[in-house]
């Protein structure tokens, strides 16, 4: 999970508060039944039964599997929107926020890995009418790395990171090293992401760090 540039999603004007718990309760539902058989056999009938409610119900909120699917995937990006974002932007120095943008992506990873199970299986297998594929991890790990790279640069203007790193290079590597996580959490619910949060940030932090000149 990488950090998408926005604001977290908010409900339509003129959804009632039922009506949007409801959808959560769906959309939540659909991530663990995804997270649990696969996209493929996450019918709304199983999801409904996960939700414990009837697949009419989900028809009522959503125009169909691909409607609600494409309502999981926003979903999943903005609750870890909301969740990253106040972290990042809490730090007022270069390292701080380098520390801050791995370690709170890795947190809401570790905190949420049926989250992470769906959406790769989402990524791997729905496609639209016309046979693209959905979601485009790819397209969200750009989205994420032009901001990362605005926020280096940034810090880097200010003499707050050293100069001679590439910002956008350096935001490839970061979000790679992020986005290799996930399907490893999957594979193994016991992976210790914390060791490799604090693995991760100490090697970003040096890569990055401003270099103090030391004088005789």
């Amino acid at each position: 999970m990488v950090v998408p540039p926005g604001r977290a999603g908010q409900a339509p004007a003129g959804r009632t508060f039922i009506e949007t718990a409801r959808r959560n309760q769906i959309v939540a539902a659909a991530i663990d039944t995804i997270a649990e058989v696969g996209y493929g056999r996450a019918s709304l009938a199983r999801i409904a039964a996960q939700a414990g409610i009837s697949p009419g119900l989900i028809s009522y909120h959503f125009a169909g599997k691909n409607d609600l699917i494409d309502q999981v995937i926003r979903d999943v990006q903005a609750e870890g929107l909301a969740y990253m974002q106040p972290r990042i932007r809490a730090e007022t120095t270069g390292p701080g926020m380098v520390r801050a943008y791995i370690e709170s992506n890795l947190a809401f990873i570790r905190d949420h890995r049926n989250h992470m199970a769906a959406i790769l299986d989402i990524a791997r297998n729905a496609v639209t009418p016309d046979g693209q594929r959905r979601f485009h991890r790819d397209g969200e790990a750009t989205r994420a790395e032009r901001l990362l790279t605005e926020l280096l640069a940034k810090f880097q203007a200010a003499g707050e990171l050293r100069a001679d790193f590439d910002p956008k290079v350096m935001a490839v590597t970061i979000g790679a090293a992020i986005t290799a996580i996930p399907p490893r959490l999957v594979a193994d619910p016991n992976l210790d992401v914390d060791s490799y949060a604090a693995e991760i940030a100490t090697t970003f932090d040096l890569a990055t760090r401003l270099v103090q000149a030391h004088h005789d």
